[in-house]
């Protein structure tokens, strides 16, 4: 009787014995806008690991004194724990805010309005039916291109959309709007008739062989290479929304310049914006290895490009990106890369591309950003002119990020 009474109480207490107590953390930061012009939904991330806070954080409130902000708790490694913390914001010009940010260990069930989303489908063409994935590996040698449906994992924020091909060419491909929404989650960058007439966007630039908007590639003296030969690829989904979606893409054996190479690239778009952060980084610190990224040379007869010969480069041009051109009307853009002049080696081109040759001898790491607007967009830029002027204002912002300060911890 008495071990059948102590067995009963274990099995009640068992679930007060495992229950592990709430962990609560208020951090005081303030948040400066160093530019002489205002800033927009401007990116803040907060890294987790050096508050060594000695807890999970499953839940974070970030609030200034008027208002909650809201933010997005981000696990970049996959190892189930968050790494950042990461918000938008609007600052004018030297502007100053005092935020509080709460971080808990308790799992909350708060959400805010999505402002991004990414996704990746597997196709199964017999049933026309499609799986949502995370994450998928294949060799090296595998073509997996028309198995996933929109040929890569796709993102957008509210202004644009993106694709990256899931094979040797990992271009950046652009889906252009007319209207401010999230788009992709209906259409996947197909929209149907009905969608078209009720204005949706659609593909917006034939890329082919080129670079498209900013990918990276090699270069082999002459022109830019693909991202081949290697021993495998994983292109992945790593964060969805709402303020930020981040795609992966990892290559590891990568056989260039005479030598074998692990490289992960993170595209990075924020809420509110159109242009992608584009973060690099190598199992090994790199040698002398080069690389190229650019502009594409937008095919057709309206092609004019832009350069201030120190990271900065856009083109601007008219062509149809698909074969239908009853159905699809021919369509305007325009493209911008920027590669911090630290990296910067060379302005090069080839017949696809104007290019930039860039590296970062004994770093594992590196970064560039790229961009593109399509002229039917209600909120965009007409013309080439105002296009090429956007970008070096562009390269001023990115040149000026927030500035973040911790107070209290």
């Amino acid at each position: 009787m008495k071990k059948s009474i102590l067995l009963l109480l274990c099995c009640a207490m068992a679930p007060l014995l495992m229950a592990q107590p709430v962990v609560k953390r208020v951090v005081t930061i303030e948040v400066t806008n160093p530019y002489q012009q205002s800033q927009r939904d401007a990116p803040v991330v907060l890294n987790l690991r050096s508050l060594k806070l000695h807890f999970d954080v499953r839940c974070a409130v970030v609030a200034s004194l008027t208002q909650e902000i809201p933010s997005q708790l981000d696990d970049l490694d996959g190892d189930g724990v968050a790494d950042e913390l990461v918000w938008v914001m609007d600052l004018p010009a030297q502007g100053l805010e005092r935020l509080t940010v709460t971080l808990s260990s308790e799992t909350s069930a708060k959400s805010y309005p999505a402002r991004t989303f990414a996704q990746m489908l597997i196709r199964d063409g017999k049933k026309n039916k499609h799986a949502q994935a995370e994450s998928l590996t294949v060799p090296g040698k595998s073509n997996v291109y028309n198995l996933i449906y929109g040929h890569g994992p796709m993102m957008e924020s509210e202004l644009v959309g993106y694709r990256i091909y899931f094979n040797q060419k990992q271009t950046i491909d652009p889906y252009g709007k007319f209207k401010q929404r999230l788009e992709l989650e209906s259409c996947s960058f197909y929209p149907t008739d009905e969608q078209l007439a009720a204005g949706y966007g659609d593909d917006v630039l034939m890329v082919g062989n080129s670079c498209g908007i900013g990918a990276l590639k090699g270069w082999d003296g002459n022109k830019a290479t693909h991202i081949e030969p290697i021993a495998s690829r994983t292109e992945r989904v790593v964060t969805y929304g709402p303020v930020r979606a981040i795609l992966e893409v990892a290559v590891k054996g990568w056989n260039y310049q005479n030598s074998l190479m692990d490289m992960t690239q993170r595209y990075i778009l924020y809420a509110g914006h159109r242009d992608l952060q584009i973060d690099c980084s190598f199992g090994e610190p790199l040698q002398e290895q080069t690389f190229v990224t650019g502009v594409q040379r937008i095919m057709g007869t309206e092609t004019v490009m832009e350069s201030d010969h120190e990271g900065l480069v856009g083109s601007w041009g008219r062509h149809w990106p698909v074969t239908d051109t009853v159905k699809y009307a021919k369509e305007t853009i325009g493209i911008a890369t920027y590669v911090p002049q630290r990296y910067v080696r060379q302005e090069v081109s080839d017949p696809d591309n104007y290019l930039y040759l860039l590296s970062a001898p004994k770093s594992n790491y590196f970064t560039y950003y790229t961009m593109f607007t399509s002229r039917k967009e209600e909120f965009g830029y007409p013309d080439a002119p105002s296009w090429f002027a956007y970008m070096g204002e562009w390269k001023e912002q990115l040149q000026h990020p927030l500035e973040v300060k911790l107070i209290k911890k």
